[in-house]
């Protein structure tokens, strides 16, 4: 687990490094997603709940994740120009984290025949069927969705030490 001052630090260094002093660093509150790149801001952010779970490598990783898709531009996506650029300045993953989300503040939770669980932040637009049933759609594993009411307590579990003491 990363200290999220540290983490800063790091961040911090990072842009300086790679990007201009336009661009910032700042946490954000996403559940699913470890970090992303607002062109328009020019800021990298990275999620909150998902940094304090990940070990200071995986969190660097992110960084450097980011910071690639700002140096490559908008328009690169996932693409060859942005691998190029992410493996220019040390970025060893993939296109994607495949790290733990955090499902205990997911108030969706879906369940399909076979008793596999997926979770959700949001209401599902259309109907889902489970992933580890099925590689395509197939609606004989059909997810049903219900609301779980997410507790106090499930909050707390979520913050950071720090925000637990009321610092920043």
């Amino acid at each position: 687990m990363s200290d999220l001052h540290v983490l800063r630090r790091e961040a911090e260094e990072l842009i300086a490094r790679h990007l201009d002093p336009t661009w910032s660093f700042t946490y954000d509150n996403a559940k699913r997603r470890a970090g992303a790149c607002d062109y328009t801001r020019q800021r990298i952010t990275v999620s909150r709940y998902l940094s304090a779970r990940y070990d200071d490598e995986t969190n660097r990783q992110t960084l450097l994740h980011e910071i690639a898709h700002a140096l490559a531009g908008s328009r690169a996506g996932h693409g060859a120009a942005w691998k190029r650029t992410a493996r220019a300045i040390g970025y060893t993953g993939g296109v994607t984290h495949r790290g733990e989300t955090a499902t205990e503040l997911a108030p969706w939770v879906g369940v399909c025949p076979a008793g596999h669980v997926a979770y959700r932040h949001r209401v599902a637009a259309r109907p889902t069927s489970c992933a580890v049933c099925s590689r395509t759609f197939d609606d004989r594993y059909l997810f049903v969705w219900t609301r779980r009411e997410i507790t106090a307590e499930a909050r707390r579990a979520a913050m950071t030490p720090r925000e637990v003491a009321g610092t920043p």
